[in-house]
Order: structure tokens, then sequence, then C-alpha cells
């Protein structure tokens, strides 16, 4: 029996669809990340409880230690120059949704005007913090927040809800246009592509990319419950994709016997 994908353009079994992503650069592997522990900082400050506003500290750190590895903001302003260029090409391919295509061209102009506003010593704030650099060196160390180690901290997460919100507000502000453009260029970057319907013979499925093709990121949809899930694997080039049957966290994954069909888009 095969396992067969959602409908896209059905959009109830579009919404319960699960996607897979594997990016094919170094670049749109740290925007993933930046995404991703920006969504969980997000998440967790906007609650009341102490531990929450640990997890999203500790998120918000690995934010930093991120931004400390790379011209991240040069990277995101060069791709929203490239993107804005290659709209300001389609404004009189006949078709083309002006309306549309105007109100995305200005959202990624300001932004682009954003990140330029914020300077290239955007994160120094963050950085300069004697509170955050107090936390990030013992996060280093297992157990090492423990209350007798950062006993401010402990006082920081016993200070009201407001507060602990207000302190974020401030922090966050500071890589709030990083984060934005970001979140911007992977949608952009998601939307580019609606996804084929593909069959994996035996659970597995190879695929080379055509040359020229801008391709920087995998996307592979299966119709939500799953009994298999991808394990993605290659380069810009060629790519290869085996599904896994779920057999428990006891048991070692087996790839499927099975042919499984699923949506792919190459963005």
């Amino acid at each position: 029996m095969s396992s067969r994908p959602a409908d896209i353009h059905n959009p109830e079994q579009a919404a319960t669809m699960v996607t897979y992503e594997q990016p094919l650069s170094e670049r749109m592997r740290t925007f993933l990340r930046l995404e991703f522990l920006a969504q969980q900082t997000n998440h967790h400050s906007l609650d009341p409880a102490a531990s929450s506003s640990r997890a999203a500290i500790a998120s918000l750190l690995e934010i930093l230690t991120i931004l400390g590895r790379g011209d991240l903001r040069a990277d995101a302003m060069k791709e929203l120059e490239r993107q804005a260029s290659t709209m300001e090409m389609y404004a009189n391919t006949p078709g083309v949704d002006r309306k549309r295509l105007d109100s995305l061209l200005d959202r990624v102009t300001k932004l682009r005007a954003r990140l330029t506003e914020s300077g290239a010593q955007y994160a120094q704030p963050l950085k300069e913090s004697e509170f955050l650099s107090a936390i990030k060196h013992r996060s280093a160390i297992p157990g090492g927040t423990c209350e007798f180690d950062l006993p401010d901290f402990k006082h920081w997460l016993n200070l009201p809800y407001e507060d602990r919100v207000s302190d974020f507000q401030i922090w966050f502000s500071a890589i709030k246009p990083l984060c934005d453009s970001v979140s911007q260029l992977l949608w952009m970057t998601r939307e580019s592509s609606p996804g084929e319907p593909q069959q994996a013979r035996k659970g597995l499925f190879q695929h080379s990319i055509e040359r020229g093709a801008p391709s920087q990121l995998l996307r592979v949809s299966l119709a939500a419950p799953a009994a298999v899930y991808p394990e993605i694997s290659g380069s810009q080039h060629r790519f290869t994709i085996r599904f896994y049957s779920w057999s428990g966290i006891e048991r070692r994954p087996v790839q499927c016997s099975d042919d499984v069909e699923f949506l792919l888009a190459c963005c």
C-alpha cells in the first residue's frame, strides 16, 4: 500500500499536511535556524510562567551565537535587493497582479530600509548586556544557570510578568528588523514553488536539479497523520529522499518498503 499526499488544491486537505524542509545552501540553513529560534523566543516570552521566560532567554542567546558567526544582516540585505530586482522585472509582464506585486515590493523595500537603519552594530546592545552575558557564560555549564549560580537571574524570573515582557521587547527590538526580513525572505522562497506530486519507489527518491536552477530549499509534504517521515540529503545539484517507517522510540528506523506519494517543492 502506498502513502498518498494531500491535494494541494483542496484547502481542507492542504491544511492537514506536514512539511519537512531541507536547505540547499549555508545561507538558507542559517535563515531557517534564525526563523526557528525567533519563533521559539516569541512563543515563550508571551507565556507568564517563569520556566517559559527561562526558555525564551535560552533561545535569545542562541540567536546571539548565530549572529556572531557571520554577517547575516548583509546576507539578508543582498537577498532582499535580489528579490526586489526580480519583482521589478515582472512589473510589465502580461497577466501579473500589479496590486499584489506592488504591495510585496513595498514590503521588501521597507524591510531593507529598516535593516539599513539598524546599522552594522545592531546587536551590540545585547552583546553589551552584563545580565545576558552572565547567563550566556553560565549556560555552557550543565545546570549552570541554577539560582545559586545566578541569583540575579532568579530574581528577574520572579519579577511581574509585565516587567519581563518589557525587557524582552527591548532586547528583541534590536534584532527584529533582521528577523522580520528573514521571515519575509523565507515566505517568498516557499511561495515560489507550489510543489509537484512525486512517488518514492520502495521509499527511495533521487533527483537531479537542472543547472542554473536557483533552488535554495527543498520541501517534502505528506498527508497527516503520516506513517512515514523523510530523511533528505544532497546539494544544489542532486538530492536523495529516503522515507522511514516510524516504529517507536525503542527501535531503529527502517526504510519503508512501500511506494510513497508526496509533494515535492524545489524552491
